[in-house]
């Protein structure tokens, strides 16, 4: 019998949890062993588009080659600067925006997408009327638009094993992203994760190669289309795979690190994703921010050239990561013709970095540096993409098949897609005496901070880039897991109750307790290990709690890896890993509740497809020699089997604790328990997106190190303005060990301005907001900024004995840090945090 591929996978996770051995199963086909060997596309080359593209070519400046190799972000271009210079293309990087405004509607989309089109086509100004395209992160649906469907992330859908489930995802996806008039989206990620600590793992299907491949292939071709039926037509978009190649091997999941593969494990467990996703299609592909044995991906010659293109034939285009070129030795955000010497065909180059590095690039070109051969292949492969989707022919944006048909965003088409994705990425870890399913005519206690939490429940990469500051208001037809078990049980006749600290009116049966990992994406999700709250165990208290009452507990636990979490385990009757489900959290009581006949409505179906690991500290892959894991690579239990994991795992395990993390207020990210905002004398805003506003201040994320690790304020001077973190809903925080350890305030800077007035710091604590001012301390650092240089990121330092000498009590601190000055000013900032035993050598001093 011929086995498919599905059945295949299918039949290694059966294998796999019956603990069968597997170590000959042979995950790559053995025509494809050769390391690098030829893709056959689906996707032929086309003697009319081939003619076209010399064509187009031959009529081209230098200025209008250029051009269409950068690609700004949409807050840092005008449709002026558009019709100026001719971009290839652009992109909205998440939590970007039209308007600046998060609650952009559909609509407001559209009409960007139009304006842009429209002045890409002027040839006015540039002489080109080459049509612009627009790039997206749509990576668990179109998940920068309100209202939008969000599926599962990636770690989910691997745990589905539906290779069809795939391909109506991306479809949908591309619907949703059409509606809104934009081209191209930045999926699939294909990275294999072998790191589960990388701050990326939930972008990764698994752990293993076998699930990457194929599932790369079905998501190309639900977003492209396949070759001989609906390739690019009017409901389809350009697809990516991306990051070339190894980002999820990286040394310690250090994200944007070095990946130390031999050249085979490269391609054996890395590049799986390249060899199906290119062969259904894939027009692009995506740069990796990591270096290959101590080389940077976007400066290799050897991978973006004499692999991708010439050993492997890709013959669309390789477009860069967030300002990745600006790593490679030697180069900066503003020049780097190493990148495109290497095979780099596309800059991404967010922030003003766009208009300097164009005119570097024209200037290198110009001296040699750049051989105008290659400016013309890039060229050639970025316009044989644009001629296969149509862009010359199709209409305009706001005129194309499903723009402004607003009803497609979040259709219940899509949502069912989406709930059914959802209750087929559920794996039940533990279900001690079948306390599962349950019956929705009990008395259920819902309780966890993430039971009725859509915006946690769905993770980064949702609205805003991290996923943070989102409100169940900002997903309109969403639902949270909360919201599927209250409407099951009502109907049912049952009782619930929701009270997130679980406490509870009527005694309860049993308690559902939502709970997991806090929203982030990218390096801000990176851990130094897979200990879950190691220092604060605040949900493992919750569990006992209930426990010690007598109420048995299911844990459904969200999050984006495998985590050790040994002691929450033994405090659960059931456990269950639903991973980041997205906007259709409803669909979990879909499987955790029988119908009211006392029937199993769904079934567990969710396999792991990583490793859940033995400690806090294990870095565990299928088919590793010592593969020792918790529980096994395709472990999932069903209703009716027995439970397997013991009820007293092992809990111990000795951290090193790093004070300096319990104190820092902002590291490329706002740290908890802190909130922050902008001020604008008796105005506040919660800072929910990348840029923000109000009178007197304008704020912007900006890049230090990585993307959007620091951020900018321009003050006015037209009133007094400033930006605060505060505790969030005024809950007051003990930092006494800040004053005992006579430690230092410590941000790092970079002044862009004169100071002209007083800027003051201050610091809260509990009592000051009704106006108590023996809680309030200030210092006045106008004369420190002063003395820091110019346009250099610098240290600036106050001994906190500033603060305490004026009565600040660090035991009750709700406001740790506030920056108000009337001056006009601007200021970047990338780090906030108290630093032990630093008061005595801070910059200002107060003894």
């Amino acid at each position: 019998m011929k086995l498919s591929k599905s059945t295949l996978l299918s039949s290694s996770f059966v294998l796999l949890a019956a603990g069968c051995s597997v170590e000959s199963f042979d995950i790559i086909n053995t025509e494809e062993s050769k390391t690098w060997a030829p893709i056959k596309s689906e996707v032929t080359k086309d003697p009319v588009i081939e003619a076209k593209v010399s064509e187009l070519l031959s009529t081209m400046t230098l200025e209008q080659k250029v051009a269409q190799m950068i690609q700004p972000e949409i807050r840092d271009i005008t449709p002026e600067d558009m019709r100026k210079y001719g971009f290839g293309s652009y992109l909205n990087g998440g939590g970007a925006f039209p308007k600046n405004n998060k609650h952009s509607t559909p609509q407001d989309w559209i009409e960007l997408a139009e304006t842009m089109y429209q002045a890409s086509i002027d040839d006015s100004l540039d002489g080109s009327a080459i049509p612009t395209m627009w790039g997206t992160d749509a990576v668990h649906g179109h998940n920068n638009v309100i209202g939008a469907t969000l599926f599962p992330h990636n770690i989910g859908l691997g745990a589905a094993n539906n290779v069809e489930l795939m391909t109506k995802i991306a479809q949908a996806t591309a619907t949703e992203v059409m509606v809104t008039g934009i081209d191209w989206v930045f999926a699939p990620t294909v990275a294999t994760v072998r790191d589960d600590r990388w701050g990326r793992a939930y972008e990764g299907y698994s752990e293993d190669p076998e699930i990457v491949k194929l599932y790369a292939s079905a998501v190309v071709k639900g977003l492209q289309g396949s070759a001989d039926d609906d390739f690019l037509g009017d409901d389809r978009v350009i697809s990516t795979v991306k990051h070339f190649v190894g980002d999820g091997g990286t040394q310690d999941g250090d994200d944007q690190g070095d990946n130390q593969a031999s050249e085979q494990d490269l391609y054996k467990l890395h590049a799986q994703g390249y060899v199906s996703g290119l062969a259904a299609g894939a027009q692009s592909v995506m740069a990796s921010f990591n270096s290959w044995n101590g080389e940077k991906i976007h400066g290799s010659h050897y991978l973006l050239t004499e692999v991708l293109k010439e050993k492997m034939g890709f013959d669309g285009f390789v477009v860069g990561d967030w300002n990745g070129h600006g790593q490679v030795k030697g180069c900066t955000n503003e020049s780097c013709p190493q990148s495109i010497n290497a095979g780099l065909d596309i800059f991404m180059v967010p922030t003003d970095a766009w208009k300097p590095l164009y005119e570097n690039t024209l200037v290198q070109v110009r001296r040699g540096e750049i051989a105008e051969s290659r400016i013309d292949d890039a060229v050639s492969r970025i316009l044989r993409v644009k001629l296969r989707a149509g862009l010359f022919d199709k209409p305009s944006p706001a005129n194309r098949q499903f723009s402004g048909k607003t009803e497609l965003i979040g259709s219940e088409k899509h949502r069912e897609i989406a709930r059914q994705a959802v209750r087929e990425s559920l794996v039940l870890l533990k279900n001690e005496a079948g306390i599962l399913p349950l019956s929705p005519k009990m008395n259920i206690l819902v309780a966890g901070d993430a039971a009725n939490n859509i915006g946690k429940q769905s993770g980064g990469w949702t609205i805003t880039w991290q996923g943070t500051n989102n409100e169940n208001s900002d997903f309109p037809g969403g639902s949270s897991i909360y919201d599927g078990l209250r409407a099951q049980v009502n109907a049912a006749g049952g009782h619930i109750e929701l009270n997130v600290e679980g406490k509870f009116t009527k005694e309860p049966d049993v308690a559902v307790v939502v709970f997991g990992e806090e929203p982030y994406a990218e390096g801000q999700g990176d851990r130094e290990n897979l200990a879950y709250q190691a220092s604060h165990k605040s949900d493992l208290a919750l569990l006992k709690r209930l426990k010690a009452q007598g109420i048995p507990v299911v844990s459904v636990f969200i999050s984006g890896r495998p985590m050790w979490m040994n002691a929450e385990f033994n405090a659960s009757d059931a456990f269950v890993a639903a991973w980041l489900p997205g906007s259709e959290g409803k669909a979990v009581a879909d499987v955790l509740l029988t119908d009211v006949n006392n029937q199993v409505q769904h079934d567990f179906m969710g396999k792991l497809s990583f490793s859940w690991p033995n400690s806090p500290v294990q870095t565990v892959n299928r088919f590793d020699k010592d593969n020792k894991p918790l529980l096994p690579y395709g472990f999932g239990l069903k209703y009716g089997e027995k439970s397997t994991l013991a009820n007293n795992l092992s809990e111990g395990f000795t951290f090193s604790h790093n004070n300096q993390q319990d104190t820092q207020i902002f590291a490329g990210k706002v740290m908890k328990p802190w909130e922050m905002l902008l001020i604008s004398e008796e105005q506040t805003l919660n800072i929910q997106s990348n840029s923000s506003s109000l009178p007197g201040i304008a704020y912007r994320t900006i890049d230090k190190n990585v993307q959007e690790d620091a951020f900018q304020i321009q003050l006015d001077g037209s009133t007094t303005a400033g930006i605060r973190f505060s505790a969030i809903n005024a809950i007051s925080a003990d930092l006494s060990i800040v004053s005992k350890e006579m430690s230092a305030l410590v941000l790092t800077v970079k002044r862009n301005s004169d100071v002209t007035a007083p800027v003051s710091i201050s610091m809260a604590c509990d009592g000051s907001e009704l106006n108590s001012e023996s809680c309030i301390a200030r210092v006045d650092v106008s004369q420190a900024l002063a003395n820091l240089p110019n346009g250099e990121w610098a240290k600036l330092s106050i001994d906190v004995s500033c603060f305490a000498n004026q009565g600040l009590k660090f035991d009750k601190l709700v406001k740790p840090f506030e920056l108000m000055s009337k001056s006009k000013l601007t200021l970047s900032m990338s780090d906030v945090y108290f630093e032990a035993k630093a008061g005595e050598s801070a910059n200002i001093q107060c003894n």
